[in-house]
């Protein structure tokens, strides 16, 4: 176990060192930072008040943020495996596990700066424009706050952190780093527009049942951190029980999703480096 956690410091080490000399990453924070402002700026949730802000934010993040995890993670393990590092990692004897697990956290970190700056700024922005009368300072149920906003901003890094690991997965499983772009680019796609099409597609050729439509929901990461969202901060503001999903279910398939990827990551590059 010492051993594990010393490789695991070193290669999270070595992951957080690329991530700060890599310029590109730097930036697509500025980037999403500024695009992030403009957006609660434009649609005026800045003036109104945090709730109104989430509202503004909650669908382009949807889509924002699955390109800030290709952006961050597309490179992750295939640069490793074209530099042939992979292969002297190998001769350390550093387990599969441990090697996804360390860059995960370090592109993790990268992605969570990313996300949260951009949301963290807008907060500063609405405590000091916001009108006095929109009760931004209130914690309880029915009121503006912005408790609710730091809660918006936890479940949007979980929904990040989330199609990270799926990005990772497609790393591992790409032969360069330009089909590893393809392929991740393409995974998003399919898991954001293609989970939400499928569960439509389901309830109007009866095949899935309206009962089961808040399960079907939460297998569906962007729908998942959608319900979250609505049920968890927009819900808890407007005092009401909107019955758009099931919480538990929506945080348990963004878990899902999570860990499904890494361990199946690991899996892979195992059984590649036995290959």
């Amino acid at each position: 176990m010492s051993s594990a956690r010393t490789q695991f410091s070193a290669l999270f080490a070595r992951e957080l060192r690329t991530v700060v000399r890599t310029r590109v990453y730097l930036l697509v924070a500025l980037a999403i930072w500024g695009l992030v402002v403009a957006l609660v700026d434009g649609g005026g949730g800045g003036e109104s008040g945090y709730l109104p802000a989430v509202v503004d934010l909650l669908l382009p993040l949807e889509l924002l943020v699955p390109a800030v995890a290709v952006a961050v993670g597309y490179r992750s393990v295939v640069a490793d495996l074209e530099r042939g590092e992979l292969a002297v990692l190998e001769s350390y004897d550093v387990p599969p596990w441990v090697y996804v697990a360390a860059i995960y956290a370090g592109r993790a970190l990268a992605l969570t700066v990313v996300i949260a700056g951009g949301l963290v700024i807008s907060a500063i922005l609405i405590a000091l424009s916001a009108s006095p009368d929109t009760g931004i300072y209130a914690t309880h149920t029915g009121v503006d706050s912005p408790v609710l906003f730091g809660r918006f901003i936890v479940l949007t890094v979980i929904y990040g952190l989330a199609m990270l690991g799926v990005v990772i997965l497609v790393s591992v499983l790409a032969r360069s780093t330009r089909v590893a772009l393809a392929l991740a680019g393409g995974a998003m796609v399919v898991v954001v527009a293609g989970g939400d099409a499928l569960v439509i597609l389901g309830l109007s050729e009866e095949w899935l049942a309206a009962d089961s439509l808040f399960g079907a929901l939460a297998t569906v990461p962007n729908s998942a951190y959608r319900g979250l969202v609505f049920e968890t901060v927009v819900g808890v503001a407007s005092g009401v029980d909107s019955g758009y999903a099931a919480a538990r279910w929506s945080a348990l398939g963004l878990v899902g999703w999570l860990v499904g990827s890494l361990v199946l990551a690991g899996g892979l590059l195992g059984r590649r480096q036995r290959s």
